[in-house]
């Protein structure tokens, strides 16, 4: 029988796109550290580095070993540069934890906010241009089987990915959303082909771990004002249960914590909604 805990001490953890503070990857990273692993924080530009920065040093101040990686892991070379900096810089020789959120990606061409990714969120599909739909999937799918491709080498038997993905890919009713909810569902696939075969080959767990609206992260700042609470907020909030419709990123990343414990060795391929009830 496992212990009845959540320790998380020894293992080395990483947690991509996790250098905005105020972001699912950030509270994910900081709920790991501070049930005992040693955490890299990841972001793509020069301009987040400060961001990062923040995020490192305030896991540190609870005396938890974190460093900052810059890596654009939608490319293979930029995720081989993450595994091997995080081997590296922990004078490790594995990795016990993988968790990937969205990186960050701008699009020049638009005044929307696209900090969820880049994946032409609040567009139409008929207003979507190629580039946002390349950009859209190397954000939230390239970068997830990148990611794993470079990191599962180093993972010991036992280890676990957790995939963040999105209860948007099981929503058709809200508008604006269809390249994000796309790219989302091909990353959910991904999860239980890797679930197969990391699982049959290493003992590796992968699951996927999908939010509904989380409140008060830069990935929000595409809505029109209101619109999270109200209009799109309700459409994607049909079938929530417990009264509000916007998560905490704190609740995002418990849930995070249940699945790469021990007490998750049991969970892997599985799609897991935290999202207050949320349903297709």
């Amino acid at each position: 029988m496992a212990p009845d805990t959540f320790s998380l001490t020894g293992k080395t953890a990483i947690v991509t796109g996790s250098g905005r503070e105020n972001g699912i990857g950030a509270a994910i990273a900081h709920t790991l550290a501070r049930n005992g692993a040693r955490v890299v924080i990841n972001h793509v530009s020069d301009s987040s580095a400060p961001r990062a920065a923040k995020v490192a040093a305030g896991i540190q101040s609870i005396g938890a070993d974190a460093i900052v990686v810059q890596a654009d892991v939608s490319t293979p070379e930029g995720a081989a540069k993450l595994a091997n900096e995080t081997l590296k810089g922990f004078n490790a020789d594995r990795i016990d934890i993988l968790g990937t959120t969205t990186p960050s990606i701008q699009f020049p061409e638009r005044s929307v906010n696209n900090a969820g990714g880049g994946t032409a969120q609040g567009v139409s599909i008929f207003d979507v241009s190629a580039a946002e739909v390349e950009r859209g999937f190397a954000a939230n799918t390239y970068s997830t089987l990148y990611t794993v491709q470079a990191v599962a080498p180093h993972m010991p038997r036992g280890g676990r990915i957790v995939n963040i993905g999105s209860v948007v890919s099981r929503v058709r009713n809200a508008p604006g959303l269809a390249v994000y909810g796309a790219s989302k569902a091909a990353q959910e696939y991904l999860t239980g082909a890797m679930s197969y075969e990391l699982g049959t080959t290493k003992g590796i767990t992968v699951n996927t771990v999908a939010p509904g609206p989380v409140g008060d992260t830069d990935a929000n700042g595409w809505y029109p004002d209101g619109d999270m609470k109200t209009d799109v907020g309700a459409k994607l909030a049909v079938g929530a249960k417990l009264g509000r419709v916007a998560g905490e990123v704190d609740e995002i990343a418990d849930a995070v914590l249940l699945v790469v414990s021990e007490q998750g060795r049991w969970l892997t391929g599985q799609y897991i909604a935290a999202s207050g009830g949320i349903t297709e």
